[in-house]
């Protein structure tokens, strides 16, 4: 099996299938047994073509007689692995991505196309210093540039103006950074970056989260001796401002009713010093033992898990809880650079999210104790799905208000939307609201 082989085989689960490319991946990877050269390059071929897919079918339609669409699959797929390699691997010859993918076609059994995949990928080798126009209409230029789709940019103009939308969808196309929460249960940041060091890991102090280190080239982090001691977390720095915003403390009692994967509940556990409860919920078993395995890897004791649905209210948690943490589902916008299939959601589908948002908010609100702090989060930019949810929670809800914190970032009137192009992080919303004693 080889880094495009494999990359294929995950392109077509997430045609076929409807998979997420980060767990296609990843199951790919693992079943493959590739080295780990070949296994970043087929990271980077699916990331690239999603990433790019728009932009890479326009350059490949003015060479293709026929219309992407209407050729035999997977054929679309091997003509964007063989154009990505062309247009954005400098490392990789022409003449090398024009082979391989004309030996792709062959190997599924595509062969009688391989013609056409080779003459298609040599002409656009030929052209890649003059490459096909882009539309003329602005909008469509900004939505094939970037490879976002057409509601998205005209979504995001709309909010963000011109030059700042184009910056929000370029960032989208990097490679997202990453972020490690030290576990100061086992270390410090100093002898954690001691030791990343020892092992090859290019890390440094994050600029403004606290208790966290960038890293960069850091390949598989689950390998790494002290990942295996649970000395630290990874989580994006947006997301380890909530447990900041929402001011927990050792011996409090926490609730977290949308936990999974567990790094909220995580990060609150090491700002409680783990003392206290931390109660992680969700409705699914094995998103459940993915929390307990990562709570035992990282030597937590207060957190224990349970099984509940958000929407529905549970009597005996009722005014019981100092501080509850409701990261509600959401479209995802804000991660489109570490999910980037995301972006070509149907827009139809997101229409609900919002009447759900506002049913775990409202549920959530009831465990909250007198006095105590409600905090909502979301991985998303639209204001629908953020703002609109916790403003008109508010306004129903009289006896919560907004409450001022301050971050490393600065000030915040009680809610925040960070963005990639402008804090370096995931686009994520995080609001704090009080319970009135």
């Amino acid at each position: 099996m080889s880094a495009r082989e494999s990359a294929l085989r995950v392109l077509t689960a997430c045609r076929v299938n409807g998979a997420w490319a980060d767990a296609a991946l990843a199951s790919e990877l693992g079943r493959a047994g590739l080295a780990a050269a070949d296994a970043a390059l087929a990271s980077r071929l699916v990331y690239g073509v999603l990433q790019n897919r728009l932009f890479l079918d326009h350059c490949l339609s003015a060479y293709c007689t026929q219309r992407l669409e209407h050729l035999q699959q997977p054929l679309p797929d091997i003509l964007r692995i063989g154009a990505y390699q062309i247009l954005f691997l400098d490392r990789i010859p022409d003449s090398a991505a024009v082979s391989e993918s004309v030996e792709l076609a062959r190997s599924v059994k595509r062969g009688a196309a391989a013609g056409l995949v080779n003459a298609v990928l040599r002409a656009l080798a030929r052209s890649k210093t003059r490459l096909p126009a882009l539309p003329e209409d602005r909008l469509a230029r900004l939505s094939v540039a970037t490879s976002h789709p057409l509601w998205l940019a005209e979504r995001m103009t709309a909010l963000l103006g011109w030059e700042e939308a184009e910056a929000f969808f370029r960032a989208n196309n990097e490679i997202a950074p990453v972020t490690a929460q030290v576990n100061p249960l086992k270390t410090t940041a100093e002898a954690l970056l001691a030791e990343l060091s020892d092992a090859g890991v290019a890390a440094a102090k994050h600029p403004w989260a606290p208790d966290c280190l960038a890293l960069t080239g850091a390949g598989e982090l689950t390998t790494l001796p002290a990942f295996y001691r649970g000395e630290f977390t990874v989580q994006d720095a947006a997301a380890r401002l909530v447990t900041l915003a929402a001011g927990v403390a050792p011996g409090m009692r926490v609730l977290d009713v949308c936990a999974a994967p567990g790094g909220k509940s995580f990060s609150a556990a090491f700002a409680m010093r783990d003392r206290g409860e931390i109660v992680a919920c969700d409705l699914h078993e094995n998103k459940l033992k993915r929390i307990r395995d990562g709570a035992a890897r990282l030597g937590l004791g207060c957190i224990k898990t349970e099984a509940a649905d958000g929407r529905v209210f549970r009597p005996e948690w009722e005014d019981a809880f100092d501080v509850v943490l409701c990261d509600a589902p959401c479209s995802g916008l804000g991660i489109i650079r570490k999910k980037p299939d995301i972006r070509y959601k149907a827009p139809e589908a997101l229409r609900a999210l919002p009447e759900l948002q506002s049913a775990l908010l409202a549920n959530a609100a009831r465990y909250v104790t007198r006095g105590g702090t409600l905090v909502y989060s979301t991985c998303t930019v639209l204001p629908e799905e953020n703002e609109g949810v916790t403003d008109a929670f508010a306004v129903k809800h009289t006896d919560y208000a907004y409450r001022p914190f301050s971050l490393p970032i600065g000030e915040t009137d009680g809610r925040i939307t960070l963005w990639p192009q402008r804090h370096e992080t995931d686009g994520f919303y995080i609001a704090r609201l009080i319970r009135k004693a």
